[in-house]
C-alpha cells in the first residue's frame, strides 16, 4: 500500500507537470485534525481548472494514478443533477488498498465549496490561504425550541406507522419507517444531547459516526440494541428500546434548554404501541367499541 507521502506526491507531481491544472488542495477527512487516521482514509482532492471537458474526455488520463480495482464517475450518474462543465469527478479504490477522489473544478464551483482544505499547489495564487484547521462547521448546532418540537413530534406520529405496518407484517415498509424517518430524530435527539453536554463544540460526524466517543457505554449500547433483524418480534423489541432511548433523551434536554415537554404525547404514543402489539392478526377494531 502507498504511502502518504508517496501518494500526495503523485497528486502534487501531477498537478504542477499538467499546465491545465492551475492549483489543487487536498480536502476532506485527511485534513480534518479531529479525525483518527486510519487505512481507510481516502484522499479527497481537487485540482482547479479553467475547463473540465479535455478531463472528461479522455478516459485514459486518470491512468497514472495507479491500478484500479473499481471506480464509479459520479457526475455521470442518471440519479443525480450535475454540472460537468463548472465540476467532474472520479472515485477510484486502487489495488494496493487506497482510494483517491478525485475532481476537477473551476473556481466558480471551488468557491462554493472551500472548507477545511490544505493548498498542494498554487500556480497563479487563486485559492484563499487556508485558515488554520478545524471542524467547527461540523460541529453539532444548539436547536431551537421549534426544531426540538417538530423533531420530537415525527418521531412519536411515525411510530404511528410502524405499529400498523408490524401487524400487517409488512416488514419491508416497517424498516423503511424506521431507518428512513424514526431514527434519523432519534439520531439528532442524541446528537443534541452530545452538543449539549459538550457546549456544543463537537463533531459527530458524518452519519453519527462519532457518536460512541461521547455518549455513556450504557446509552451507546441501547442505541445499538434499536438495530434490529427483519423479524416481527424483534422489531417491536427494538421500537420499545428506542421508545424509552428518546423519551428519555427527550425529557433531559426539555428540562436542561428550558423547553417544553410533551410527555402525554410520549406516553400515549407507547401506550398505543403496547396495545397494537397485542392485537391478533384477525382483529377487526382497533380498539372495542
Amino acid at each position: 500500500m502507498r504511502s502518504e507521502k508517496e501518494m500526495l506526491d503523485l497528486i502534487i507531481k501531477t498537478a504542477e507537470e499538467d499546465p491545465r491544472i492551475r492549483a489543487a488542495y487536498l480536502e476532506g477527512s485527511r485534513v480534518n485534525p479531529n479525525v483518527p487516521k486510519d487505512i481507510f482514509q481516502d484522499y479527497d482532492v481537487v485540482y482547479v481548472v479553467n475547463e473540465t471537458k479535455s478531463f472528461r474526455e479522455d478516459r485514459q488520463w486518470i491512468d497514472r494514478f495507479g491500478e484500479r480495482l473499481f471506480m464509479q464517475y459520479p457526475e455521470d450518474s442518471i440519479y443525480f443533477s450535475s454540472d460537468v462543465e463548472n465540476c467532474y469527478g472520479w472515485l477510484m479504490q486502487f489495488t494496493d488498498g487506497n482510494r483517491l477522489d478525485l475532481h476537477v473544478s473551476t473556481m466558480k464551483a471551488v468557491q462554493s465549496s472551500l472548507e477545511i482544505y490544505r493548498i498542494l499547489v498554487d500556480k497563479d495564487g487563486i485559492l484563499p490561504e487556508a485558515k488554520p484547521a478545524s471542524d467547527e462547521i461540523y460541529w453539532v448546532k444548539k436547536p431551537t425550541e421549534e426544531q426540538f418540537y417538530f423533531t420530537c413530534n415525527e418521531f412519536w406520529w411515525c411510530l404511528d406507522n410502524v405499529a400498523k405496518g408490524l401487524w400487517r407484517e409488512e416488514l419491508p415498509y416497517v424498516m423503511d419507517m424506521i431507518n428512513l424517518y424514526i431514527r434519523p430524530m432519534l439520531t439528532r435527539i442524541l446528537e443534541w444531547k452530545i452538543g449539549r453536554d459538550n457546549n456544543f463544540s463537537v463533531s459527530v460526524g458524518k452519519s453519527a459516526k462519532y457518536m460512541k466517543r461521547y455518549l455513556q457505554e450504557e446509552t451507546y449500547k441501547r442505541y445499538l440494541l434499536t438495530y434490529s433483524q427483519a423479524e416481527t418480534e424483534a422489531v417491536w423489541d427494538a421500537v420499545f428500546i428506542m421508545c424509552d432511548l428518546f423519551r428519555q433523551i427527550e425529557e433531559e434536554l426539555a428540562e436542561k434548554m428550558n423547553f417544553h415537554f410533551d410527555a402525554a404525547e410520549a406516553d400515549n404514543c407507547r401506550a398505543y404501541l403496547e396495545h397494537v402489539r397485542k392485537l391478533p392478526a384477525d382483529a377487526r377494531e382497533i380498539y372495542e367499541s
